[in-house]
């Protein structure tokens, strides 16, 4: 009888601590706008001394919202002294704007308004992703320290013994995500001590296609591979996201997608609902759809090239619940979607 009653004690122990990790996964969707689609602001920084107004767009958009910095590091031949820049190249000229410069000055306004108004539910409200140019040790250790400059804004958890538990995040205005390049991993995980605190979280790693595929092989691969075996990790601690792109989707990815059909859309939701069921946020990059006389330095990489036909795909996106939609018709998605503050500019897209 002593035997039977430990065994289902055990028992009873499994099942408690696995319906706590799941749980605690299932939090943790809910945490970022209770698992709801929010604009990514992609490329959200001026080029070459133009477009300085992105950051401003962005933040009228209403909120919550995410907004992309693409980092580099630059050394300044005189002094020998670096220093992080927003740059939309591995080889900034020393012009472009720091990261505390473009991003934290701007926000610090909005940051002093979000904390008075307290409303903490809410929180957090600003998404900074960081797209890192190179992966360079002086830059990411940089980036750390300047995020330590603001850690009382940041959306932190405590590293503890183990990787796979994840600890949960305290509510604060800003989440701060990067990417999956293991380098970065070793500054903003593996560097940090046991109970210290993780400032920013990282993307799993994407399966890549295999080696020695033409390049149309590798196109059709990506938009024939399961879910399940694109997505194959599980969140950590520090890996919370999935990053994926269109190619995914639609073979060929933004410029060559045709007509947007049922087949289309049972693929983005299995891709969704796979990773939103091992528990990360997703993310699309970028969804775009614009004549050429209407770039704005935006280019055609993911130009689906009609307003027409980029609605569909955010509409869709938004169906499937995808948690970052990026693009960089920031005013013209927001129109979509259910953010709060908004201050909308005249919307030019055709509904």
């Amino acid at each position: 009888m002593r035997l039977k009653s430990l065994s289902v004690a055990v028992v009873l122990a499994v099942l408690s601590l696995a319906f706590s990790s799941s749980f605690a996964r299932g939090q943790d969707l809910d945490f970022l706008n209770h698992n709801k689609p929010i604009l990514d602001a992609h490329n959200c920084y001026p080029y070459e001394g133009k477009w300085n107004d992105r950051i401003q767009r962005a933040l009228k958009s209403g909120f919550p919202v995410s907004i992309e910095q693409d980092l580099a590091w630059y050394v300044d031949p005189a002094t020998s002294k670096g220093r992080v820049v927003v740059s939309h190249t591995p080889k900034p000229t020393g012009s472009e704007p720091t990261l505390e410069e473009y991003f934290f000055k701007t926000v610090t306004p909005v940051m002093a308004k979000i904390l008075k108004e307290n409303k903490r539910d809410q929180w957090p409200l600003i998404v900074l992703h960081f797209d890192f140019k190179d992966n360079q040790a002086p830059l990411l250790e940089a980036v750390w320290q300047v995020l330590g400059q603001h850690e009382e804004w940041l959306s932190t958890a405590v590293k503890g013994k183990d990787a796979s538990v994840l600890a949960p995040i305290e509510r604060k205005p800003i989440l701060v995500v990067t990417e999956e390049a293991d380098e970065q991993q070793k500054v903003f995980y593996d560097a940090v001590p046991v109970g210290g605190t993780l400032r920013l979280f990282g993307s799993a790693h994407t399966t890549q296609a295999p080696k020695g595929l033409t390049r149309a092989e590798s196109v059709h691969w990506m938009v024939s591979t399961s879910a399940a075996e694109l997505i194959h990790e599980k969140p950590t601690n520090y890996r919370r996201w999935w990053n994926g792109s269109w190619y995914m989707v639609e073979e060929g990815g933004e410029p060559r997608a045709g007509d947007w059909t049922a087949a289309d859309n049972q693929r983005l939701h299995a891709l969704v609902d796979h990773a939103h069921g091992e528990g990360f946020w997703v993310r699309f990059y970028a969804l775009d759809g614009f004549a050429p006389a209407e770039d704005q330095g935006w280019g055609m990489t993911y130009n689906f090239g009609s307003h027409e036909a980029v609605i569909l795909r955010w509409k869709a996106a938004i169906g499937a619940g995808v948690n970052f939609i990026a693009t960089n018709q920031y005013e013209d998605l927001a129109h979509y979607l259910d953010q709060r503050a908004q201050e909308l500019r005249p919307v030019t897209a055709t509904r």
